[in-house]
């Protein structure tokens, strides 16, 4: 494709596409075309994930080696059909917080709408909005593991299984998520009769307890001084203001990264490693949605 303007039709839809050859990751060659057909390929399994969540993006209007800025409101020029509202920046808690228009990228058409905008990083929150426009609350959990130098994936590996079965002991099953970053996140699926001081109270817990359990390996306060050569359970992620790299979600970094949904086998300590777009689209269209379940 050259650059100029292609509008195609998805799902009776119209998306106008832009500079489709210009490169977002020089280090592996990927286009703007490259970063549209990688969302295109998992968008089933990452829709799911996106579906009434309202959406901030982290966008790169010069590819990953350039400016990048953060947005939450419907940008200018949005299409109509593009869903839309406005909420508070803390929904289920702050009262005094900030109104924002949100959108929401519940469809093919709104996903390739994103990946136009330059924004290849999508964050979501833990609760959705239900068709009326209520809040409803988190319907899963989630802990970052976030590993401090020299620490890293394999100590996350390591801890991720000592989350996981505590997380078990109360009948919640983790899924792990390698973030395409540093670390690695578990959710889990909530029945959401919680609301969310008391899911962040709940990971909070369970975080003081695993770091006083293991504190040569684990710390659940952020200061970086406590960190070196231990992981971070965050379990700040769980704030209704706060949200988290969607899972399969690109990251802006060097390489294509990806928030890459994994299996149990993979998490071993000294083997797992960050996976890139292609090889989580490969995945997906061998294996299914390993997320599915949350």
């Amino acid at each position: 494709m050259t650059d100029t303007a292609h509008t195609v039709d998805l799902g009776g839809r119209l998306v106008r596409l832009t500079n489709l050859t210009k490169v977002m990751y020089p280090g592996a060659g990927l286009t703007k075309v490259g970063v549209v057909d990688y969302y295109r390929r998992v968008a089933p399994a990452m829709l799911r994930q996106l579906h009434d969540r309202p959406v901030t993006r982290i966008r790169y209007p010069e590819g990953v080696t350039g400016a990048r800025f953060f947005e939450k409101n419907v940008p200018a020029g949005a299409p109509d059909w593009l869903r839309r509202q406005t909420l508070r920046t803390s929904p289920l808690g702050d009262e005094e917080a900030a109104e924002v228009e949100y959108p929401f990228i519940d469809d093919l058409a709104a996903l390739v709408w994103a990946a136009n905008q330059d924004a290849l990083e999508l964050h979501t929150p833990q609760w959705r909005v239900g068709p009326r426009g209520r809040v409803h609350n988190p319907d899963r959990l989630v802990i970052d593991l976030d590993p401090g130098a020299p620490a890293g994936l394999a100590e996350c590996a390591r801890v991720a299984v000592i989350v996981a079965r505590r997380l078990a002991q109360d009948d919640l099953v983790a899924l792990p998520v390698t973030s395409g970053s540093k670390g690695l996140q578990l959710y889990a699926a909530l029945d959401g009769r919680r609301d969310a001081a008391t899911v962040r109270e709940y990971v909070h817990a369970i975080a003081e307890e695993l770091a006083r359990a293991h504190p040569r390996l684990v710390v659940s306060v952020m200061r970086k001084e406590l960190r070196r050569g231990k992981v971070l359970l965050d379990w700040s992620q769980n704030h209704p203001a706060k949200t988290t790299i969607t899972p399969y979600s690109l990251r802006g970094l060097e390489r294509p990264t990806v928030a890459a949904p994994r299996t149990w086998d993979e998490i071993e300590p000294g083997t797992l490693r960050q996976l890139t777009a292609d090889e989580v689209a490969s995945r997906y269209e061998r294996d299914g949605d390993l997320l599915a379940q949350v």
